[in-house]
């Protein structure tokens, strides 16, 4: 499994989960490695919870940038509408 480039520098820690006993059972049936499982579900639960962040805090600066190109046009005459 290969991670993002922001965790790939770190390295690889023991914890404690509790997991409900027939998923676990079917799981170890199927032979899913539990970790990497977790690990990339919790990297895109972490991704997608940053990115709505981020637009959370940048929704005023996202709002005033649309409302500037509505009024006022792109830069380049390559992507302006006659």
């Amino acid at each position: 499994m290969r991670i993002h480039e922001d965790y790939a520098g770190y390295g690889k820690r023991a914890t404690n989960v509790s997991v409900n006993q027939g998923l676990l059972e079917d799981a170890k049936a199927l032979d899913i490695n539990l970790s990497a499982t977790l690990e990339k579900a919790l990297e895109a639960e972490v991704r997608a919870r940053k990115r709505e962040q981020w637009l959370e805090e940048n929704r005023e600066a996202i709002a005033a940038y649309n409302a500037r190109i509505g009024h006022d046009g792109v830069f380049s005459p390559m992507f302006r509408k006659s």
